[in-house]
C-alpha cells in the first residue's frame, strides 16, 4: 500500500490554510460591514440628544440652535470642533469644549463670561463688562459687587482695552476688606490704576503686581486718615 507522498501533504495543508485564511477574511468583512452599518446607517449611534453645561445668562435652547447639530447625524461624523467653533460666536461665551458620549448624546460644556466692571451708558444704566471688555449683559442700576469704570470710551469700543485688562486685575487682587469698599476704578495707564473708596479716599494702586505688599502697605497708612495714597511703588508709598 502506498502511502501519500510529502509533497502531497502540503499541498492538502497549504489548501487547507488558504480556506482557512479566506474564511477569516470573510468574516472580518462581515464583522467591519456589521460596524460600519452600526456607526453610519443604523441610527443605533446617531444624535438624539444635545446636553448644554454651565450656563447661567445663555439659555440652553441658545446654544443648541447655534451648535447646529442634526438629530440623527452619526455620532461619529459630529465634528466636535466646528460647533466649538459656532458657540463660541455667542458674546457671553468664554470657552466651551464639545464632546461626544457614546452611545447617542452630544455634550456642551460651556463657560461663561464674568463681570468685572459698570460701564455708565449715556441714556441711563449700565453694560457690565468683563476683563476683557466685552459685555456681559446690560443692567439698569449697578450692582454693588461691581465698581463703576470711568472712561471717556464708548463700551464698544472696550474689547481688548489694556486698561479694562488692567483694571479687572487689580479687582482681583485686592483683599475681600477692600474689595468690598471700591465703588469705582479710573485708569490712566495700565500701571496706574485708581481706585475710589466709599469713603471718598483715592487710592492709586498702580499695576496688579505686589498686591499683598501694596494691601499691607495701605492698612498700616490708613489709620493717618489720608484722603489719597499713592500705593503704585509701595516701597515710596505717598499719602495726602
Amino acid at each position: 500500500m502506498s502511502r501519500p507522498s510529502g509533497s502531497h501533504r502540503d499541498g492538502k495543508a497549504s489548501r487547507s490554510r488558504r480556506w482557512l485564511a479566506a474564511l477569516l477574511l470573510l468574516a472580518a468583512l462581515g464583522v467591519g460591514g456589521g460596524v460600519t452599518w452600526a456607526l453610519l446607517g443604523s441610527g443605533l449611534f446617531a444624535v438624539r440628544s444635545v446636553v448644554v453645561t454651565g450656563t447661567r445668562l445663555v439659555p440652553e435652547s441658545e446654544v443648541v440652535a447655534v451648535a447646529g447639530i442634526r438629530p440623527g447625524t452619526p455620532l461619529i461624523r459630529v465634528n466636535t470642533a466646528r460647533i466649538a467653533a459656532r458657540v463660541l460666536t455667542i458674546r457671553q461665551v468664554l470657552a466651551v469644549r464639545v464632546f461626544t458620549s457614546w452611545p447617542n448624546r452630544v455634550v456642551i460644556a460651556v463657560q461663561e463670561r464674568t463681570s468685572a466692571l459698570a460701564v455708565s451708558l449715556p441714556g441711563g444704566g449700565f453694560d457690565l463688562v468683563d476683563a476683557n471688555g466685552v459685555v456681559v449683559r446690560s443692567a439698569a442700576t449697578r450692582p454693588s459687587r461691581l465698581p463703576l469704570y470711568t472712561t471717556t470710551a464708548t463700551v464698544s469700543s472696550l474689547r481688548g482695552d489694556p486698561d479694562v485688562a488692567a483694571a479687572a486685575a487689580v479687582l482681583a487682587e485686592l483683599p475681600a476688606w477692600l474689595r468690598s469698599s471700591v465703588t469705582s476704578v479710573t485708569v490712566p495707564s495700565p500701571d496706574q490704576v485708581t481706585l475710589r473708596l466709599s469713603s471718598g479716599v483715592t487710592v492709586v494702586w498702580g499695576g496688579p503686581d505686589d498686591a499683598a505688599a501694596k494691601a499691607r502697605e495701605l492698612a498700616i497708612l490708613m489709620p493717618t486718615h489720608a484722603r489719597y495714597y499713592d500705593l503704585s511703588s509701595p516701597a515710596t508709598a505717598v499719602t495726602n
